[in-house]
């Protein structure tokens, strides 16, 4: 069945597939949650971005990026791929922010997660699966599809995480 590329919100999103196959959908709603989080980082300064959510949370859009990098990582690298891959930051869930680091960075290795994840599951089946790591569910079997459907998931809860941040910081609501 062809699918057509609905185009770009006015804001630069890709708008998300809504009808078509299932891996093009699947994967272009990943893309249209990925770009909602660049979006919500959209012109703010480094500063602005290790500004917490409030307190006793010490959430930031920084700390949401690195997480989603380590996300990225977890899921298409070690658990769908098998590899042995070390965390990308200090502390393995990303959240934590070190002081030389900005937003240009941790945007560029969260681009690099998401652009190795692409390169793995190319030419992979949503049928092909790998097994879960570590953790409570060591040793599972998930298949891509599973993968992409959590992404997706993993994706739509921070940012409405990204949401109230952005909105705590300068105001800026919707997306």
């Amino acid at each position: 069945m062809p699918t057509e590329t609905p185009g770009t919100l006015p804001d630069g999103r890709p708008i998300p597939l809504m009808t078509g196959d299932e891996r093009p959908m699947l994967e272009s709603w990943l893309d249209f949650h990925r770009a909602t989080l660049e979006l919500k980082c959209r012109g703010l300064d480094d500063a602005q971005v290790r500004l917490a959510s409030a307190e006793p949370s010490g959430l930031t859009l920084l700390g949401l990026v690195q997480h989603l990098a380590e996300v990225e990582r977890n899921w298409f690298q070690r658990a769908f791929a098998g590899l042995d891959v070390p965390p990308l930051f200090e502390e393995e869930t990303g959240y934590a922010l070190a002081p030389g680091r900005g937003l240009d960075e941790a945007l560029a290795v969260w681009r690099r997660e998401v652009a190795r994840g692409r390169e793995l599951c190319a030419g992979r089946s949503l049928e092909d699966s790998g097994r879960i790591a570590d953790g409570p569910m060591a040793g599972l079997e998930v298949s891509l599809r599973w993968v992409l459907i959590h992404l997706i998931e993993e994706y739509a809860r921070h940012n409405g995480h990204a949401d109230i941040l952005r909105e705590r910081i300068d105001g800026v609501t919707g997306a």
